[in-house]
Formats: C-alpha cells, structure tokens, sequence
C-alpha cells in the first residue's frame, strides 16, 4: 500500500488533474476557458479532489502490474519492435563511441581521468551496451554484481535477496521505490506533454506549456538514472556479504578456499538455470526448522 501510494499516486494524481483541467477548459473541443476548471465552492472543491484522486488511485492500481515493463521500456529493450529496431542500434553505436571516449580519457593523467573512472564503473562493457543511460546503469549491476564470484545476477537475484539483513532491505527498497517513482514520473510528464499539445496545438498563447512537461519529464530521467546507479552498487554490496548464505539456504557446501569460488557458483548458476550438475555437494549442514532471517536472530 505504502509503495503505491509513494510510486505510483503522485505521477498518475498529475496526469488525470491535468487532462481533467483541460477537458474542463474545453481546449479539446476549441478555445480554452479556464475559469470553468476552477470550482465554484469549498463543496465543489472538494468533490473535485475526492473524485481526481479517486481516479489517480484507480488507474495506479491499473499501471502497477505494467511497472517493470515501464522500466525496461526506458532501459531501451527495443530489439522485439521493428519500430525502434533501428533506432535501438544507433544509440547503441553512439553509447559505445561515448564510451571509448571516456577510456581514451581514463587512459590520460589527470584529474579528468578519476571522473572517466568513475563513469566507466557504473556502465556495462562495451559488448553488452544498451541504448539509453537508465539501461546501461541497470546493466552494469546486473552483469556484475554476482558475476564477479562466477553467480549469474538475473537468476540468483530473487533467491540471495531472501538472504539479506533487514537493514539491507530497507536501503534496496527505498533505492527501488526511487528508482521507480523517477519512471512514473518520467512517463507522466512525457503523457503530459502530448495531451498539451493536443489540446493547446490552436492557442499560440499557450502553445509553449508541452515544453516545461517535457523538461521535468528529462529531470525526472536524470533522476532514475541516479537511482539505479545507486541500486547497482547495492547490488554488488548483497552480493559481497551474502553469497555464502545463498549456499547454506541451498544446502551446497562452502568453498574451502577463495580460488574454489567461481567454480561452485559456477555450478549453482547452472542449477538455477535448470541444468542438472550432479557434481554439485548437496548437505544438510545446520538443522534448521523454520526460514532464518539474515541478521541470524531467528532461533534454529
């Protein structure tokens, strides 16, 4: 409840308030007279309000399961649409000579070269490039953060997240509910902006408001692109502290050494990819009778 109210109320609250002030206006049918959107009254403002938010919440409900499709759209999963195919591969190419721009600039003393270091951590390597910032900062804790002990991210992910300290949980969520409510937001100025075009495209006194929509629509994508950086990086982070608590909830033996590492997660990625590794030691280490939590205050 708490997550759609945060995520999804205020960018769809935005979107019917203003199409309702327009329709209201009249700027779909002809001139827009906007002393008709304002209520006459305390009672009318009231009902107005109920009623915008009423159907704010009501079409949150509906978006919600549309989320990440809402997400990946903007990360520039377009390969499936003939539409965008194209487009999909000259942002691309543009993402990768961007790229090497900034090794070239890494590869030089400086201080330039620290910010080229920096930037370059949170993108993807080159081969795996996606075409827009919000999809390569997502990528490179995607392709990172469990690969870097031989774990496939995208299919260990749910399982290690069960793992996780309550404290831990809370930063991932808050950082995701960012993250998230930055792509609404995006969506609801961008819908914003057409519905203004449409409805003032006949009044050149105001033709000029899709322009603020479509600024804020970039903020707010600066903004996600913020969040998922941060949420990559605490990816990484459930990863380096709670790899070895994934095993012992699987019942896999621990690694006796540090170079034994790749080769086990390798095995259990494998598993979790629905390959059967008949190598891979299965033991029932501790007994335990009921899930323990990750700070490991739960009796067993």
């Amino acid at each position: 409840m708490r997550r759609l109210l945060t995520v999804g109320l205020v960018p769809c609250w935005l979107f019917i308030g203003c199409f309702w002030s327009l329709a209201r206006a009249g700027s779909f049918t002809g001139q827009s007279d906007w002393a008709r959107a304002v209520p006459v009254g305390p009672g009318a403002t009231i009902g107005t309000l109920v009623a915008l938010t009423g159907c704010a919440w009501l079409l949150a409900v509906l978006l919600q399961p549309f989320q990440v499709r809402a997400v990946r759209v903007l990360e520039g999963y377009w390969d499936r649409w003939p539409a965008t195919a194209q487009l999909a591969g000259f942002l691309v190419e543009m993402q990768r000579r961007r790229q090497l721009a900034l090794r070239d600039k890494a590869s030089r003393p400086g201080a330039a070269s620290a910010d080229a270091l920096r930037r370059l951590a949170s993108r993807p390597p080159v081969e795996v490039l996606l075409p827009t910032e919000l999809g390569n900062a997502l990528r490179a804790g995607e392709i990172s953060a469990g690969e870097r002990y031989g774990l496939t991210t995208l299919s260990s992910w749910p399982r290690i997240y069960m793992q996780v300290s309550d404290r831990l949980s809370r930063s991932l969520s808050s950082t995701r509910d960012a993250l998230d409510t930055a792509v609404n937001l995006c969506w609801s100025f961008l819908a914003l902006a057409a519905v203004l075009a449409a409805g003032l495209y006949d009044e050149a006194g105001v033709r000029w408001l899709p322009l603020p929509a479509l600024v804020f629509a970039a903020v707010a994508y600066k903004g996600a692109v913020t969040a998922a950086q941060a949420y990559s990086g605490l990816m990484q982070v459930v990863f380096d502290l709670h790899r070895f608590d994934l095993l012992e909830a699987l019942h896999h033996r621990l690694p006796s050494e540090r170079e034994q590492e790749q080769e086990v997660f390798g095995k259990v990625s494998k598993l979790l990819a629905g390959l059967r590794v008949p190598d891979l030691p299965y033991e029932h280490g501790r007994q335990v009778s009921h899930p323990r939590d990750a700070d490991g205050s739960a009796e067993t």
